[in-house]
């Protein structure tokens, strides 16, 4: 069932993907982009990491793509009449830098084995929010700590650069 889910899941990812690319409506390819997220959310749910799984539905296919959307409508990049042609020297250089991409994603790959490590983790417990917040507020306790700091220090330096001067009315 699991092996039935995955191709499922993957002929799903492969085609919005590649809708991605070739459709020439923006606003179609960012939908495609969405669905691609969502099918990448399963496998990460088949893989049972489940706070992947949700992280990227929240901020990717959530808060990124809205983003993309806005942009696209301010923008107004649906209308086809403005768009100039690309030239067979772009495409060509498009081609070749993917192709160099290609090349040495293959040599760095190459040599390598992949071994899994578990370090006394059962398999059921490696992905789950259970372990995942044990370890956050054990091991990891000052750092996230920290970080809420920092991240709230930014929130209120946000606030202050937008507020208006009210000496100023």
């Amino acid at each position: 069932m699991e092996q039935l889910l995955f191709i499922i899941l993957s002929v799903i990812s492969v085609a919005a993907a590649l809708c991605v690319i070739f459709v020439r409506n923006p606003i179609y390819s960012v939908l495609s982009l969405v669905i691609t997220f969502f099918s990448i959310a399963g496998h990460y749910i088949l893989l049972k990491a489940q706070f992947l799984a949700i992280v990227n539905i929240i901020v990717y296919a959530g808060a990124i793509m809205v983003l993309f959307l806005f942009v696209i409508m301010l923008l107004n990049l649906n209308n086809t009449e403005n768009q100039e042609k690309r030239s067979f020297v772009s495409k060509a250089i498009a081609v070749v830098a993917g192709g160099l991409l290609l090349v040495s994603l293959v040599g760095l790959l190459k040599g390598s084995v992949l071994t899994p490590t578990t370090g006394g983790i059962s398999s059921d417990d490696i992905g789950t929010v259970q372990r995942l917040g044990k370890v956050l507020f054990t091991d990891f306790v000052l750092p996230f700590e920290i970080s809420s700091i920092l991240f709230l220090s930014a929130i209120i330096g946000a606030v202050m650069l937008g507020k208006k001067d009210l000496k100023d009315h």
